[in-house]
């Protein structure tokens, strides 16, 4: 997975947050217990309203994201070593946990100095989970909105501009998570919109909004649309991926067509350039995007509306 991936996993909301703030970690890997003054000063904050709740759930996330981006190579090992049927597809849990229990798992992958250092970060990741879990108790939706500037360069992702303007989804052809055949042009034009959702199997917001996607897909069938998944662990068809995103596909319900093409493919590069996700594409019949992505996941009103807008223009554009 593309380093970048793993900084931006945290700009998005934490989705499905239990009532309980704190629980123990596992094992020995909860042995550090490092302190950030910084992290200290945010986690003592107590906002008044729901705007100072908003501001300082922003400040807390980019916290996160600097602990990781300080460190990519080590992070990206530990995101390989994760155990992709754990409790990560379970609601509730503290992310922080399940990174200390990931190091612990994979210790012998690491130097001595290493551990330190990522048992320090998901510490630290943790007491961060709890105030942010805390938030989202006193102030629900507090995180729900994106940050600004999280968007994508296109042109860097092999994607065009037609003689109108638009922009061009990279076209691909690939096969289906049961290796049936998918060439773009095809799955394009055969619907009127299609909704397609960028995630990964390990990421805690990409897998709670997998049944507000599965009830979406649903209504846009009726609309002579679709939802389209990709999970970009699952790029190149690798086998163990595949199986571990078709076994949390299942126990989340979801019926949805998902799919993989070739990471060196334009679309394989566009995905690998992504650095925020869960991250949501409308693409129309003719295969260009419409508007904007939505960048997190779909599951507050806002956002849900958000990308109703973009479904409703695709669908008129299909009328045209």
């Amino acid at each position: 997975m593309k380093l970048s991936k793993i900084a931006a996993l945290f700009m998005v909301p934490v989705l499905a947050l239990c009532l309980v703030a704190c629980s123990a970690p596992g094992g020995n890997a909860g042995e550090s217990t490092s302190s950030d003054p910084k992290i200290a000063e945010l986690t003592a904050q107590k906002p008044t309203n729901a705007d100072e709740a908003a501001e300082l759930y922003a400040k807390l996330m980019q916290k996160e994201n600097e602990i990781f981006s300080s460190d990519n190579a080590l992070w990206e090992k530990v995101f390989n070593a994760a155990n992709k049927d754990s409790a990560m597809i379970e609601d509730g849990s503290n992310y922080g946990d399940f990174l200390l229990k990931t190091i612990d798992g994979a210790k012998d992958e690491f130097t001595a100095d290493e551990l330190k250092t990522l048992k320090a970060g998901a510490q630290q990741i943790k007491e961060i989970e709890d105030k942010l879990m805390a938030l989202e108790k006193e102030f629900p939706g507090c995180g729900s909105t994106p940050g600004e500037g999280e968007s994508v360069d296109a042109s860097t992702a092999g994607m065009t501009n037609g003689e109108s303007g638009e922009t061009k989804f990279p076209s691909f052809k690939g096969k289906d998570l049961d290796g049936n055949d998918v060439n773009s042009d095809e799955l394009f034009s055969k619907n009127k919109v299609t909704v397609m959702n960028f995630w990964f199997t390990t990421c805690k917001p990409c897998v709670g909004e997998l049944g507000d996607l599965e009830k979406l897909n649903k209504e846009l069938a009726e609309k002579g649309g679709q939802v389209v998944g990709v999970n970009s662990f699952t790029l190149d068809g690798k086998k163990d991926e595949v199986a571990d995103a078709k076994d949390v596909l299942s126990k989340k319900g979801v019926t949805y067509k998902n799919i993989w093409f070739k990471s060196d493919s334009e679309a394989g590069k566009f995905t690998s350039n992504l650095y925020s996700f869960p991250t949501t594409y409308v693409i129309d019949q003719n295969g260009n995007i419409v508007g904007e992505p939505i960048m997190g996941g779909i599951n507050s009103a806002e956002q849900r509306e958000a990308l109703n807008k973009l479904i409703d223009q695709a669908l008129a554009k299909s009328e045209q």
